[in-house]
């Protein structure tokens, strides 16, 4: 009499292909949710920043909005503090998922990280050595999510500065008197009879020579 046979995955024998395929299948799943978490996580902390460009929208309105100059200096830093706190809190962010800018100004230029879209010609650093960003890159970690667009230098004298438009000065108008300034309107200068070189009244004439007589 025999005994039942052995159940499949059991100890006394190696997995059964089923058993491996639900061992992927549950990993595969706990990636899964590990990812959907993270996801999670990223939009939440996004919901900050849009609040942050929410009031960046508004201020940017109360400077269109503005009656005098002191109002409109008043707006703008205020919105330029604004902006300057979501940058930050953007860059935050990102620091927090371990990605970084790409530090490229005064290094030669990478290509694993890095595309060269302009030259321009430099007096003293040597050819390749990044001037500036048009655009910023990104790395995540050692992966580059993104390349940074930038400048080099290449050998040569510095470029001239292009001098611009000089306008001639214009003195406006004096704004005219209204009820709420409360000026008075300047009046024309008046101007004698010999200035306006205007005859003069026979009448006048013959008042001097009965006078004489």
């Amino acid at each position: 009499m025999t005994g039942p046979d052995p159940l499949p995955g059991g100890h006394n024998g190696p997995p059964s292909e089923l058993d491996k395929l639900r061992r992927r299948v549950a990993a595969l799943s706990a990636k899964r949710v590990a990812a959907e978490d993270k996801v999670e996580a990223l939009l939440t902390s996004l919901l900050s920043l849009d609040d942050a460009l929410a009031d960046t929208r508004r201020r940017a309105g109360a400077l269109h909005e503005a009656r005098s100059a002191r109002e409109t200096a008043s707006a703008a830093i205020a919105l330029c503090d604004q902006i300057e706190g979501a940058h930050l809190m953007l860059r935050a962010e990102f620091a927090r998922h371990e990605v970084h800018p790409v530090d490229a100004v005064g290094r030669a230029a990478d290509p694993a990280e890095m595309s060269v879209v302009g030259t321009e010609p430099h007096p003293s650093l040597p050819g390749g050595t990044v001037l500036r960003e048009k655009v910023t890159g990104f790395r995540r970690g050692t992966a580059v999510l993104r390349a940074a667009q930038v400048v080099v230098a290449v050998p040569g004298p510095a470029p001239e500065p292009v001098p611009g438009p000089v306008l001639d000065p214009v003195q406006e108008p004096d704004p005219a008197p209204g009820p709420a300034t409360g000026r008075k309107r300047a009046q024309p200068r008046r101007t004698t009879r010999s200035q306006r070189r205007l005859p003069r009244k026979p009448s006048a004439g013959r008042g001097r020579r009965s006078r004489r007589a």
